[in-house]
């Protein structure tokens, strides 16, 4: 029997709306280590989105090393594998990988290629033991998968002038990978042993969040099916998308983000998943609730009045630290311009123990309509935002062929800000 903690998008050193969240993600750490230890876990798998950007903080990265070193000394014999995913820098995951294999940790950032043109399999399978140190599973540690890595290279059987113009050639460099990897760890394990894939993507038909996942690839074609991972891999542990869910099956499953990333993720459910397999199959899964270690609220849209009448009837518990004070936004409709809002809002939340980080004003429909449209540049992916930046311009929509130039200049400026850093 092996049990199996399956967890993403933890977005270290995410910024909140101008505000750090280190002390949110330094409690849900210190609950996960706690949920392993109780949980007596064999493994820890974490499907990507480790930190928030491509360049963390030294205190976010801090928070990572510190994690593993303490799960090490707690559990031994744990194996813990981590992804990078499309907000990480899949160099700088693997950066410390000598060093954390020593602590039973395996970074994977990138995929490699073979001189022949085969992928480098080897490298993403991952022996997941149990307590007597028999290996009981492979894991298929699959890192996001950028264009430029799966795209392109060594020409391929169906590489000529028959082939079909409206295939897109970076879903079948993902599916090219996938059926490579598969066949490697299928012609590695042993009978008895199972087989657990992990992969930050986006599978068709799941559910994206309202505001805070950005587009995971450049171009419109980024979502995968989940055909990929054929009925013999036993558990699919997936990141990217922050709602939990299942896609299609129960072995097919996004454990969702540990804590809420946007005030449109307040009602969803955070948790943790632990996956049991019992030789080569799933023998259960159980959803694990994460508690939340900082209050979110999100109040409205509602006229002023009624707004003020949520805010007082918030239970608030002011002996907290600051630190722990919960996160509020406030949407107002509003029938004219209001300049003093703001004044009135803060008003109402002197000597409150809540900090207000967003403030939406919401206008009546006739003047929202007159108004120029204002979108929040973090709803929009790059993309979109030069299609409508396009359309402004020249009154139509850019075609395909301008389209696809601006998806390798952008894909060439996220290739050199990984290669330097600084």
């Amino acid at each position: 029997m092996l049990r199996l903690i399956h967890t993403a998008d933890w977005h270290l050193g995410q910024s909140f709306h101008g505000q750090e969240r280190f002390e949110e993600h330094r409690a849900f750490l210190a609950w996960l280590l706690d949920t392993l230890v109780e949980r007596d876990a064999d493994a820890l798998l974490v499907a990507g989105d480790i930190f928030d950007v491509v360049n963390p903080s030294l205190r976010a990265q801090a928070l990572l090393f510190d994690f593993i070193v303490d799960a090490h000394e707690r559990l031994p014999r744990l194996d813990i594998v981590l992804i990078a995913g499309n907000h990480d820098s899949g160099n700088r995951i693997e950066l410390p990988a000598p060093l954390m294999r020593r602590l039973r940790t395996h970074a994977r950032g990138r995929v490699t290629w073979l001189d022949d043109g085969r992928l480098d399999a080897e490298r993403l399978l991952v022996p997941l033991t149990d307590d007597a140190g028999a290996t009981r599973a492979w894991c298929l540690a699959l890192p996001f998968l950028r264009p430029a890595e799966v795209t392109g290279g060594p020409a391929r059987d169906d590489d000529d002038d028959t082939r079909d113009p409206n295939r897109n050639d970076y879903v079948d460099g993902i599916a090219r990978v996938h059926e490579q990897l598969i066949k490697a760890a299928r012609e590695r394990r042993e009978p008895g042993q199972a087989l657990v894939a992990m992969s930050h993507a986006h599978l068709r038909g799941a559910a994206v969040s309202e505001a805070s996942e950005r587009p995971i690839v450049i171009g419109g074609e980024e979502s995968i099916s989940a055909a990929l991972f054929p009925d013999d891999i036993a558990y699919v542990a997936l990141g990217h998308l922050h709602r939990a869910q299942k896609v299609g099956e129960a072995r097919i499953r996004y454990s969702g983000s540990p804590l809420p990333l946007d005030f449109s993720e307040v009602t969803y459910p955070h948790q943790v998943v632990e996956a049991t397999i019992d030789e080569a199959t799933l023998a259960g899964v159980e959803a694990i609730a994460v508690p939340r270690p900082v209050a979110m609220h999100r109040l409205g849209p509602a006229p002023l009045d009624a707004v003020l009448a949520e805010l007082e009837a918030l239970e608030v518990d002011d002996a907290l630290p600051r630190e722990r004070w919960p996160w509020l936004e406030v949407r107002v409709t509003l029938e004219a311009p209001m300049p003093d809002l703001r004044a009135r809002v803060d008003a109402a939340l002197e000597g409150k123990a809540l900090r207000l980080l967003r403030l939406e004003r919401r206008l009546p429909r006739g003047q929202a309509e007159d108004a120029p449209e204002r979108v929040a540049l973090e709803t929009l992916g790059p993309r979109r935002l030069f299609e409508r930046t396009w359309q402004a311009r020249w009154g139509e929509p850019p075609g395909e062929e301008v389209l696809a130039d601006f998806d390798r200049l952008r894909q060439d400026v996220l290739d050199a800000d990984e290669e330097d850093p600084a």
